[in-house]
């Protein structure tokens, strides 16, 4: 490692505290010396972990692009639509950027971001995390050798998790299409660069179908309040604000995601907050209107197929695939890779990951490789340790899009429309 880089987080929500704590973890490799974040917990919660003075710490990303550049690189971690405008600001500043995924809420945006980074020549990367896991890197390295053949197709499930899609989805940041971006945008458009990312070829047409199932006002059970804390048969929800977030303050859980509830949390402050914020609503009486099941099916170059499918009914836990080529065939599920051979008809099985619950270990551990491939990027000014540059990411979102676009008009189309 060539020296220790520098980084400017804009958003010190979950996502950009998650990404400084690398610096914490590695002081040696990279620092923290600016932060912008326009509340006031947050920001100062960041400035006093990572010690940033205080010429540095600013309410507004607009505040610190104004100032001469003071770091090399900037952790873009900010709402979905609040993308693109720093995104283009600090690429023109000449920052390396590192931009929390989606690019953008929209197609137009996407290439704004990709043309303003390919004009300025910097260092880039989307958090596309699922390209930098352990799991990844292993089952690439096994379908590089051929030892299934010629990769044919692929099914890939996203197991939401029946909580996580009540909490982020349907009461949170990502349920309302207009406020964030589509379902498949907020919370997939890791799985659709996956399978771009694995098969190595463009994707060429995409249909899909889904829809909001559940989660609407006529499936409200008799007798629900419109908060989970009046609720006269609130004990029989398995969508419960108390089950989800004071039943994990009662096992000792305060992170991800009851800390999004109350940053600092206790029984009495996460009352407070589902009295009187988002996520103490009934779930059939929210403003989403996001997608909770939803089914893309994909042809690649070279006659090659994909189905994902994206579920909020199920338990929580990792995707779930299933590889299929001419000599053999994978199941996988993040940490397990299991290779069946046809021609001796034995299985063989990898062990890729072991569980973290870190910080840094969230989806499967491709938080820290993210980190790690991009601050050695920046260190040694070389490309090759980013797996998700700006060309590659903008045709991903592409796909995402035309997915999106293909549900909603009932018809295949190819990314080129969008």
């Amino acid at each position: 490692m060539n020296r220790t880089v520098s980084l400017l987080v804009i958003g010190a929500g979950g996502r950009g505290t998650g990404y400084a704590a690398f610096a914490k973890a590695h002081a040696d490799r990279a620092r923290v010396v600016g932060v912008a974040e326009p509340r006031p917990f947050y920001r100062e919660r960041l400035a006093r972990e990572h010690d940033i003075p205080r010429s540095h710490v600013f309410a507004d990303w607009k505040e610190a692009a104004e100032k001469p550049r003071f770091a090399d690189a900037v952790l873009i971690c900010t709402q979905d639509a609040m993308h693109a405008e720093p995104a283009i600001a600090f690429a023109e500043k000449g920052y390396a950027i590192l931009l929390e995924k989606p690019m953008a809420p929209n197609p137009t945006d996407c290439r704004r971001i990709t043309e303003a980074v390919l004009r300025a020549g910097i260092l880039f990367a989307v958090c596309h995390v699922m390209r930098y896991t352990a799991f990844t890197r292993r089952l690439r390295e096994v379908l590089d050798a051929g030892t299934i053949g010629d990769l044919v197709s692929v099914q890939l499930l996203e197991p939401v998790g029946y909580w996580h899609q009540a909490h982020s989805f349907v009461r949170g940041a990502w349920r309302n299409s207009l406020e964030s971006s589509p379902m498949l945008l907020a919370k997939s458009c890791h799985d659709l660069d996956w399978l771009r990312h694995i098969f190595g070829v463009p994707c060429r047409k995409v249909s899909s179908f889904g829809s909001l199932f559940h989660f609407r006002p006529e499936n409200r059970p008799h007798g629900a309040a419109d908060r989970c804390l009046d609720c006269a048969v609130e004990s029989h929800c398995p969508y419960s604000a108390l089950k989800i977030y004071l039943g994990r303050l009662a096992r000792g859980h305060t992170g991800w995601p009851v800390n999004v509830v109350a940053p600092e949390p206790t029984e009495s402050s996460l009352r407070e907050a589902l009295r009187t914020g988002p996520y103490g609503r009934c779930v059939y009486a929210c403003d989403n209107d996001v997608v909770d099941h939803q089914v893309v099916a994909l042809e690649f170059e070279g006659r090659r197929s994909a189905v994902f499918t994206m579920t909020a009914f199920t338990q929580a836990r990792h995707r779930q695939v299933r590889l299929f080529g001419t000599r053999g065939e994978i199941t996988g599920d993040g940490e397990t890779i299991r290779i069946f051979d046809f021609l001796s008809d034995s299985f063989q099985t990898i062990e890729t990951t072991k569980a973290d619950g870190s910080i840094l270990g969230g989806h499967g551990g491709g938080d820290y490789g993210l980190m790690d491939a991009f601050i050695r990027a920046v260190a040694e000014q070389n490309r090759s340790p980013i797996l998700s540059g700006p060309e590659e990411t903008l045709e991903s979102h592409l796909i995402v899009f035309a997915a999106e676009k293909a549900r909603l008009e009932k018809r295949v189309v190819t990314p080129a429309e969008v």
